[in-house]
């Protein structure tokens, strides 16, 4: 697992380095089936413990984006917001959710990248 940082800790499994689905959906206020959607794998693959590697994979840039967003905001549920809600600049009105479930995760990633380095305001 890529180390996400302390505002992100809410979101692994207790006692292990590994992601938690449960917690990234409930972090998002989703259910698992809609976790699963976004991360372009099965809900299988998400409700299998122990965790697998394939989960820990398709859910790192959704807990990445929560992680480096709940670190620009202030805390995980403000980033949940706002990945739900903030349409991104240059996307036609499309949030961060749209994005990553059109498989689009690094260009939200990129575009958090550019905030903090002050491209955009």
């Amino acid at each position: 697992m890529t180390p996400l940082g302390a505002t992100s800790a809410s979101l692994v499994e207790p006692g292990t380095s590994a992601l938690s689905a449960q917690r990234i959906a409930s972090a998002l206020h989703i259910g698992i089936a809609e976790l699963a959607r976004l991360a372009g794998v099965s809900r299988a693959t998400l409700s299998r413990m122990p965790v697998t590697s394939a989960a820990d994979r398709a859910l790192s840039p959704i807990a990445r984006i929560l992680a480096m967003a709940g670190e620009m905001t202030g805390s995980v549920e403000r980033a949940s917001i706002w990945f739900k809600h903030q349409p991104l600049p240059g996307w036609g009105g499309a949030t961060s959710r749209d994005l990553v479930a059109e498989g689009k995760a690094s260009s939200v990633l990129a575009y958090l990248e550019a905030t903090r380095a002050g491209v955009y305001s």
